[in-house]
């Protein structure tokens, strides 16, 4: 009889998030409501592979200790509101006697939503393997740079943060910083929609919709590149000096998209 042995990968992770919804309904069809979370979400592995979550490497830095992973998870968001609110327009029509002209400002109406959130956090990485072990799915985090005095975030698409704050590790080694210590661009946009609904028959009614998203043009990004340094010393190469890369920091996409305007007719009978 043969003997076997099972392996069974197992992770850690703990959620603690505070809550708060806050509705009110006022006068003359005038609806708000808040919505708002402060969060604290932590793992030691958000995902299985990159497509999973973009923001957060998909493997542990040291398979044989995956506790150095223990940290923010690619889901920690750590402020995320929203609020959103209906008005029906008090457009006043008792002046009006041609019932035709009723029709055209009666039943008007404006909702908007507004969110709001911190940004998705990152870990930076190394593009080459300082240990030499021969892993190369996940690229190794550096160190903390000893007596780093200056800003950590520059905030500017072409620097989100400065990569001086980073050193190489030494060859065979790790590095020291933990995962996903920064913070991405964080997220707000507005959308308004300008509703008109139109009795055409007793039971046949018109919706208009002119729909606005980001209204306000708002530029929302995504996390800047994370590999502080392209080439480095290993135990193959000790000699070798870091190279850093040139797009440490850089941002190169938008999160969402540009104003978007949109028109629709819908007859519901």
């Amino acid at each position: 009889m043969a003997n076997t042995t099972s392996w069974v990968s197992q992770g850690i992770s703990n959620y603690n998030g505070l809550e708060v919804d806050v509705r009110r309904q006022l006068s003359r069809g005038l609806q708000i409501r808040g919505v708002y979370t402060f969060a604290s979400n932590l793992d030691d592995g958000s995902a299985w592979n990159t497509s999973v979550s973009a923001n957060t490497p998909a493997f542990v830095m040291y398979p044989g200790n995956p506790r150095l992973d223990y940290g923010p998870a690619a889901t920690n968001i750590r402020h995320a509101g929203a609020i959103n609110g209906t008005w029906e327009l008090p457009f006043s029509h008792a002046f009006l006697a041609n019932p035709a002209a009723k029709q055209l400002v009666d039943g008007w109406s404006l909702s908007g939503i507004a969110t709001l959130q911190s940004g998705f956090p990152l870990s930076p990485q190394l593009g080459y393997n300082p240990t030499g072990n021969g892993d190369t799915r996940n690229p190794v985090r550096p160190n903390l740079t000893a007596g780093f005095s200056g800003p950590l975030y520059a905030k500017t698409v072409k620097q989100w943060f400065n990569p001086a704050a980073f050193s190489a590790p030494y060859p065979g080694t790790f590095g020291s910083l933990g995962r996903d210590t920064l913070t991405g661009p964080g997220l707000s946009e507005l959308d308004l929609a300008l509703a008109k609904s139109t009795t055409i028959h007793e039971r046949v009614r018109a919706q208009f919709r002119a729909e606005f998203f980001n209204v306000l043009n708002h530029s929302n990004f995504t996390t800047p590149n994370p590999v502080v340094y392209s080439t480095g010393p290993t135990p193959k190469t000790p000699t070798v000096e870091a190279a850093q890369s040139p797009t440490a920091g850089v941002i190169s996409a938008t999160a969402t998209t540009s104003r978007q305007i949109q028109f629709g007719l819908k007859l519901l009978f």
